[in-house]
């Protein structure tokens, strides 16, 4: 049983502090606390941690990569211990990155059991809890089927709030790069903020996965 010391003292060991610069301007938070390790040594360190959860989740969030490696390892139970997880790490949530990164396989499976997690999210103001619930939407669940919910979470954006509107935006990207005119219908409406309708299009452009005539399409819907 891994303690909260040990853990420290095995990020520690990984430190890169140029990356902990660097990283620390990515995040926008001052107050957030930065150890310097990179993404594929966390998730590393999270595998050998597998059976470790019900110590690391008592453990404080002293440091990002404590709350990075909780998601991650979090991210690694079955599903039903996957949403018992959630329920506590989603409100701790403080920054984008461990936000996006925080992600179970399982879902997939069990879309509509764990809906009813998504739209409580979707409900919160509290700007990275409702991030993960779009972006929980972008994991699993742009298919046909969801495109409604999809288009309802896009519309119900608090403008005030940057990490919402983005993950929104990128939401509508990957509607746009998979279901390219239900996509474009649903822009035409014009029910989207501005800045999440003109960085959907931005996002979707991007794409290697549209044709440079779709790309072309997207430039001139700019609002």
């Amino acid at each position: 049983m891994i303690t909260y010391e040990e853990l420290i003292a095995r990020l520690f060991s990984l430190q890169d502090t140029k990356y902990r610069d660097f990283h620390k301007k990515l995040l926008k938070n001052d107050r957030i606390q930065l150890i310097g390790v990179r993404t594929p040594q966390m998730r590393k360190l999270a595998n050998e941690l597998k059976g470790e959860w019900q110590s690391l989740r008592a453990f404080p969030n002293d440091y990002y990569e404590v709350l990075f490696v909780k998601c991650s390892v979090a991210g690694t139970l079955p599903f039903l211990a996957y949403c018992a997880a959630a329920e506590e790490l989603v409100p701790q949530l403080d920054n984008w990155a461990a936000c996006d990164c925080f992600h179970n396989k399982a879902v997939a499976k069990h879309r509509e059991e764990f809906l009813p997690f998504i739209k409580k999210w979707l409900a919160d103001e509290r700007e990275f809890v409702h991030r993960y619930g779009l972006v929980s939407l972008l994991h699993d669940y742009v298919t046909e089927e969801y495109l409604p919910l999809i288009f309802s979470a896009a519309n119900a954006c608090n403008a005030e709030q940057y990490y919402v509107t983005m993950a929104a935006a990128w939401l509508i990207a990957e509607v746009l790069v998979k279901y390219y005119g239900k996509g474009v219908a649903f822009l035409r409406g014009g029910t989207l903020l501005a800045a999440v309708h003109n960085k959907a299009l931005q996002k979707a452009r991007e794409s290697f996965r549209l044709t440079a005539e779709q790309k072309e399409a997207l430039k001139m819907m700019k609002r």
